[in-house]
């Protein structure tokens, strides 16, 4: 029988929204996270990602449509073999709604952007990761799917770990990442807090003193500035004041860095600020597979550890190792593109150009080695110097400012280990040093490309 689509809600409070664009016709087919159409309001905007398989058999609301009820019907899908003779069946109440890829929360008004949309990821062949046995089975999964699994199988694994944060349980995470949580653990281990960081994460770091194992959502790591006192005075030095006598198993994670048309006080990122104190831990993943392994890994260590993660990689797909514990060490960057031309090192969204610039500098007979570094601190130093040795050369990209940035201490490491090895200085492409604007198209200008990129290769290998 036809499925409904119904217009969802960004919040729990949602009475009506705007149907801004179809992003698929009718007759197209339709697979289960496809994005399909973007509805928003005057706070956010948000992506709607098919839960179903099939055809987009008759759109229901044209594009445009203003003030459209939250469960209104917009769209029908048929399933394989069904016509549009079958469009008639569709029932009156659908069974499923759509879920909303990206969802802002009244609480912070936050924004969400029209333009520019987050490219796919790049679809590269990477090398096999050491941690996964050969024939394993692979899920596709997309980023947030990896959280939620990863901190759902640590809940079930020790009844000590707990989330926490604004949001993450009646209705389910600002994006969606703890949905189910509180279906299967209940209020007292997924927790709603009040809009204060500084109180929360406090709470969570005082809970952690006493053995507990929280997991502290911030909204956004721009918000965590709120709560820097605890991060770095309290859960990050605690350890070394007490002379090893007291610990801080806690995790603090939350998207980082820009997202799309949320301006400079939602769009910093936090990489090289966490990765410079000593007593944290700091990951920033790129595929799903390293969210999860790294994510569990993060919950079990004994140390405070930040958790980078990016808004704009949230409802990317990925393969994800089906394993009963599949958790990925910290500090271990991998090899995700073999080449032996120039080594290019990123991590997070970073990691969205260098693929790309990777594609295009082979077609020029260029081949790149591309790094992702997944863990900031601490720092993979020896396959990033092993690398450089390899190719005599390395260009750093990140979204972050250049001044004091995670690429300015990868370039420092390599002159310290691999100087005689260098063919050219070490280049850096990093975002502009501006604070975010929020037009789309400064917001482009302000953060790295994948041709600026291609640039820097091309320079230091003097092509």
């Amino acid at each position: 029988m036809p499925i409904q689509v119904l217009m969802p809600a960004l919040s729990p409070t949602m009475e009506k929204g705007n149907l801004a664009k179809w992003l698929k016709k009718e007759g197209e087919q339709i697979k289960s996270g496809d994005v399909i159409a973007e509805i928003e309001t005057d706070k956010a905007t948000m992506e709607v990602e098919a839960t179903d398989e099939g055809t987009l058999g008759k759109i229901l609301i044209p594009e445009g449509t203003a003030d459209v009820a939250v469960n209104t019907p917009i769209a029908t899908i048929l399933a394989d073999g069904e016509s549009a003779a079958d469009l008639a069946k569709a029932p009156a109440a659908p069974a499923k709604q759509e879920k909303a890829a990206e969802s802002a929360p009244p609480a912070a008004a936050k924004a969400e952007a029209r333009q520019p949309k987050a490219a796919p990821a790049p679809q590269v062949v990477a090398e096999p990761d050491p941690e996964v046995p050969a024939g394993t089975e692979m899920v596709t999964q997309t980023i947030r799917e990896a959280l939620r699994d990863a901190m759902a199988e640590e809940m079930r694994r020790d009844q000590d770990v707990f989330v926490m944060g604004e949001e993450v349980a009646e209705y389910q995470g600002a994006y969606k990442v703890t949905q189910g949580l509180l279906q299967e653990f209940g209020a007292k281990r997924v927790i709603d807090t009040p809009i204060t960081e500084h109180g929360f994460a406090g709470v969570g770091v005082g809970a952690a003193m006493t053995g507990l194992k929280p997991i502290v959502e911030f909204m956004t790591f721009n918000f965590a500035m709120q709560a820097i006192d605890q991060i770095i005075n309290s859960a990050a030095k605690t350890l070394y004041m007490s002379g090893g006598q007291m610990g801080c198993s806690i995790v603090f994670r939350g998207p980082n860095g820009a997202a799309a048309r949320v301006a400079a006080q939602h769009s910093q990122d936090y990489s090289s600020w966490y990765s410079n104190i000593p007593g944290l831990k700091v990951v920033a993943p790129f595929s799903a597979a390293d969210y999860k392994g790294l994510l569990k890994a993060a919950i079990r260590d004994p140390n405070p550890v930040i958790f980078l993660e990016n808004e704009v990689l949230y409802g990317h797909t990925g393969q994800v190792p089906k394993l009963d514990d599949f958790v990925i060490p910290i500090g271990k960057a991998r090899i995700v593109r073999a080449g032996s031309h120039v080594t290019i090192i990123s991590w997070s969204n970073g990691m969205t150009y260098a693929l790309k610039a990777a594609d295009e500098l082979a077609k020029e007979g260029i081949e790149a080695e591309v790094i992702d570094l997944r863990t900031l601190r601490p720092m993979d130093t020896e396959t990033i110097v092993n690398s450089v040795k390899k190719t005599g050369r390395a260009v750093t990209v990140e979204e972050g400012w250049a001044q004091s940035g995670v690429g300015a201490e990868i370039a420092a490491r390599i002159m310290e280990n691999a100087f005689d090895y260098l063919d050219a200085p070490v280049t850096r492409v990093s975002g502009k040093d501006v604070p975010m604007p929020y037009a789309a198209n400064l917001e482009k200008l302000a953060l790295p490309s994948a041709a600026e990129v291609v640039e820097a290769a091309k320079a230091v290998c003097y092509r």
